[in-house]
């Protein structure tokens, strides 16, 4: 069982699959929720402050390397355009765009992706931990409740 949780929870610091990927492969292997939902918050919220704190001085520094330059300049690229269309939107309310962002399980979106687009927007680290781990919670219990088909169940009460 132990192996399991260790699978789950390395899931869940993975880029783009994150606890979003490890919470339905926990069910799959037939864990119990809640520990699973826990396990996974943390494997996700590990690497948050060192892309918080690297990530970005990694990515200017290799973004002129000959052989990192290309992916450099992509996620800066990208994190950057993330977080001014994240910043365009919500203007004052950047950290509550924050959690929405990583939130709301949807391709491209999640702790990593939010974490380097708060570091190129030069939000507060203590700003961007708490969102992050709010959107991460958010994130884990919508992917809990469609895992556990509890959406299937509403959606087939409504229609009725």
């Amino acid at each position: 069982m132990l192996k399991n949780y260790l699978w789950i929870f390395f899931i869940s610091m993975v880029p783009l699959i994150e606890l979003r990927g490890a919470i339905p492969v926990s069910q799959a292997m037939q864990l119990p929720i809640i520990p699973s939902y826990i396990v996974c918050i943390i494997g996700n919220m590990i690497p948050v402050p060192i892309i918080y704190l690297f990530a970005r001085k990694f990515l200017e520094w290799g973004q002129d390397k000959r052989f990192i330059g290309g992916i450099c300049r992509f996620f800066l690229v990208k994190g950057t355009a993330a977080g001014e269309k994240m910043q365009s939107k919500a203007g004052r309310g950047i950290f509550l765009a924050l959690l929405l962002f990583v939130g709301i399980p949807l391709p491209g979106t999640g702790a990593w992706t939010g974490t380097l687009a708060a570091s190129l927007l030069d939000m507060r680290f203590r700003d961007t931990v708490i969102a992050v781990m709010l959107g991460v919670l958010l994130a884990g219990l919508i992917m809990m409740a469609g895992s556990l088909g509890l959406f299937s169940a509403i959606f087939a009460a409504l229609g009725k």
